[in-house]
């Protein structure tokens, strides 16, 4: 597909699902400076976390593995870019909060979990960090994404 042609695909996209649906829960709280759920100080302290616990995989600008959509010879995957030039938007904010607390599932990859490591507020800059990088189009697709994947309640957890 044309590049060009793309996000305003993704943004008309967008736009139609966003009409048919319930507000994005994490766009009622906007901050004023980013017009984003984070804040900028969340963003400066991200900057830092990453750096110090995720860059070493995921790259110091988010950018992943070079072939991170190739699986490696064992069959997991590689760190995935987290910049917006990947898949990350396609996960609601709390499992992208699971997904650093709990890691990867080892059969899958190699991320470790950093629940005992990180605080909730570590974690929510770290992501505010990454998520900084993404274009105002993929943001406002993350967005919709968000609100239509809501975190299950803890009886349905049990059902999976």
């Amino acid at each position: 597909m044309n590049r060009s042609l793309s996000l305003p695909l993704i943004a008309t996209g967008v736009l139609v699902l966003a009409a048919c649906g319930d507000p994005p829960r994490e766009a009622e709280h906007r901050d004023s400076d980013t017009g984003r759920w984070y804040s900028v100080e969340q963003v400066m302290l991200g900057g830092h976390v990453f750096a110090t616990h995720c860059a070493a995989c995921h790259g110091p600008r988010a950018e992943g593995a070079e072939e991170w959509f190739r699986r490696l010879p064992d069959g997991r995957w590689p760190p995935p870019p987290l910049n917006g030039t990947a898949h990350a938007w396609h996960h609601p904010l709390w499992q992208l909060r699971q997904q650093i607390r709990e890691g990867s599932d080892p059969e899958h990859g190699d991320m470790p979990g950093f629940a005992e490591v990180l605080s909730d507020a570590e974690i929510d800059a770290a992501i505010a960090w990454f998520q900084s990088f993404w274009l105002d189009e993929i943001y406002a697709a993350w967005l919709v994404y968000d609100a239509n994947f809501p975190e299950p309640s803890s009886h349905q957890k049990g059902l999976e």
